[in-house]
Parts: structure tokens; sequence; C-alpha cells
């Protein structure tokens, strides 16, 4: 495994495994239509499902980031344990029950778990690819935003059967994904020995203000990214409703339309080995601040080519970053708790989530929905002030 050839053929394996592991997250979400049928009765599902996913992932990386879990122990193991144990927990919302509070139960332990796939699939290609990290993480990344989005293309195809199938799908994959980390990449060669967590120790890293400017810049990304990625096939169902002659297959444009930002993360990790990590992470985060203000026009307009034109660059350029913050994150993080930074790091950004799932979700029964998704912007804005910090013009 010392062998460049033996490491180039790692980093196709983590890309794929992280495909399979994280086609969990939105599983809950491609079947919605289908459970909110199951509780007619709970008129936040969309929301409360979505935040319920995020809020087991926060915890878990929480306790991941206190125990300093991937620093301690091979993350390849914990990246084993974590996927196959995901899958049994993405499989029990198959069980028959009346509260959707198991519902929502299970949902969360499975985020809960995912905790120890995402962040630690970064950990791990890290620790093989120390130059050239943000191509790695460019992958890496676009093979979690394919993830995400797979549960759409599932339903498509599985339309004509019952939803559990779109279930016990996610959950093979998951275990497959688990089985190809455990058997094929053994710990890298840039794996430095961790140390127990330290409370003071892991703040330290915002001390420095490349790694304080990356992971506020990742903070601003993910107010909008999740947000954007829970809503859009609301945004779908509402053309249809308000245009009679629109027929679009949601669950198809809803998978297009995520995993296009799957290529733009991987685009985006080629091109800032070029013109530089940051510049290329201010641009996407620009670009997709601007869909944000942008979006009352394109979201309502009457054409369905530019509404879909429009969703596609949003989705395109809501991703391109995301590997890049990562990246930028691993590389200023202390060496020895950069699994843990990482980790704290992703805790954080996905808290934001649930807080702006959850704005979007209430404003929009106060305010007109026309402009509720400008309300997002603030991310974007937010991101590329930390990013403009001249402090880090080096970066």
């Amino acid at each position: 495994m010392n062998s460049n050839k033996s490491t180039r053929r790692i980093l196709p394996i983590i890309v794929v495994s992280q495909f399979l592991c994280t086609s969990l997250w939105f599983a809950g979400n491609a079947v919605l239509p289908d459970i909110i049928k199951l509780f007619p009765a709970e008129p936040n599902l969309l929301a409360n499902l979505t935040s319920m996913v995020q809020f087991g992932f926060i915890s878990g990386t929480l306790v991941f980031a206190v125990l300093a879990i991937s620093d301690l122990f091979s993350p390849s193991k914990v990246f084993f344990t974590c996927g196959l144990i995901a899958a049994a927990f993405n499989l029990a919302v198959c069980i028959p029950f009346n509260d959707v509070h198991m519902l929502l139960l299970f949902r969360f332990l499975t985020g809960f778990m995912l905790a120890g796939i995402y962040p630690v699939g970064m950990k791990i290609a890290s620790d093989y690819f120390k130059d050239g990290l943000g191509k790695s993480l460019g992958f890496l990344v676009g093979a979690l935003v394919f993830g995400t989005a797979f549960p759409h293309l599932l339903k498509t195809f599985t339309g004509y059967f019952p939803w559990q199938y779109v279930i016990y799908a996610t959950s093979a994959l998951s275990f497959a994904g688990a089985i190809c980390i455990r058997l094929l990449v053994p710990n890298g060669p840039h794996r430095v020995a961790g140390q127990k967590f330290k409370f003071n120790s892991c703040l330290d890293g915002f001390k420095n203000v490349q790694f304080r400017s990356a992971a506020f810049g990742y903070f601003g990304h993910m107010w909008e990214l999740y947000t954007f990625w829970a809503f859009l096939p609301s945004m779908l169902l509402f053309y249809n409703s308000t245009h009679p002659f629109a027929a679009l297959n949601i669950p198809l444009f809803s998978f297009l339309v995520i995993a296009s930002g799957g290529l733009s993360c991987m685009l985006g990790g080629l091109l800032s080995q070029k013109y530089g990590t940051k510049n290329i992470a201010a641009i996407a985060l620009s670009l997709s601040g601007l869909c944000c203000l942008l979006s009352p026009i394109f979201l309502f307009t009457s054409s369905a080519f530019f509404f879909l034109a429009f969703l596609f660059l949003w989705g395109l350029s809501g991703t391109a970053d995301s590997p890049l913050f990562s990246s930028l994150v691993a590389r200023h993080a202390p060496e020895a708790l950069r699994g843990t930074s990482l980790t704290l790091v992703n805790c954080i950004g996905f808290a934001i989530t649930i807080v702006s799932i959850q704005v979007i979700n209430l404003l929009a029964k106060e305010i007109n929905s026309r402009y509720i998704y400008m309300i997002l912007a603030i991310g974007p804005v937010f991101g590329i002030l930390a990013l403009l910090n001249k402090k880090t013009d080096h970066v």
C-alpha cells in the first residue's frame, strides 16, 4: 500500500463507498409523499423529517468529536461499523407503526451514524492525499451529493412498487459501501496517531485565521444548501400545480438537479488546483447567493425551460464550494486532530441547516412565498465576507 499505484486506486474505492453509504441521507425525503399518507395529521413532516436526520448527524458528530473517534481508532473500521448500523436504522422505518415519533427517531439514529461516514470519509482521504487534497475531496463530496440524490432516482424507477423498496435498496447500498471500505482501504500513510479530545485545544483551531475563514465560509454555504435540497421537490410540485399543462417528473428532476452538484464538486476540485481553492470557492458561493436573490423571478416564470435551467444552475453552484471549504479546514486544522476538526466543523455546519430549514418552513406560512428563498442569500453573503478577509489572501 506504499506504492503510488496502490494509493491512486484508493480514491475510487473511497468515493464509491461514500456514495453507497450516503444514499441513506435523503431516503426518507424520496418517499415522503408515501409517508405523508400514513401520517396525514403531520403538516410539518417535510421539515421535521429532514431536520431529524440533520439533528442526528449533529449529535453524532459532536459525540465523535468529543471522543476523538476518527483520530483514536482506525477511520476505516469506524466507517465500516457506522455504515452497517446506519443501514439497519434506515431499514427500521419499514416496520409498521402508528406513532410518527418512531419514524423520526429512526431517521435521527440514521443521521447519527452518518457522522461516522461523511466526515470520516474525508479523514481517510486526507490520510492518503496530503497533496492535492482539494481534488480528492472534490470527488469525495461529489459522491456524497450523488448519494444524497440517488434515492430520488430510485423512487423514479420503483414508482409502481411499494415505497419500502427505496429503503431496502439504500440499506443494501450502505451495507455494500461499508464492506468495501473495510476490505480494501487500510489506514493511510499520512495518518498521525491521535490524542484524546481536549475542548480547549479543539477550539484553538479557530485562533488560526485561515481555519476560521474556511470554517465560517462553510457555515454560510450550509445555511443555503440543505434547505434548497429539502424544498426542491416542493418547488417542482408548486410549478406543476401552477401550470396546468406542466407534468415535470418530480423525483427524476429532484435527482438530476441535486446530482448535478456532484459534477460541480469534482470540477471545482480540479479547477482549484489551477486557480486556487479560495478563489473557486468564492466564485461558487457568489453564484449560489445570486440564485437565492433571483429566485422570485425564475421560480415563478411561466417557462419550464428557464425554470429548470435556473434550478440546475443553483444545483451546480450550491455544492461546488463544499469540498473546497473542507479542504481548507483540513489543511489548517491541528494535524493530530484533523479528523476531529473536520467532524466539529461539520457538526456546527449541519446545526445551521436545521435552523435554516425551520426558518423557511415557518416563514413560508407568514410571508409571500415568492420571496421566501431570498432569505437563503444570508449564508453566501456571510461566507463571502469570511473568505474576503485580507489576512487569508495567500490561501
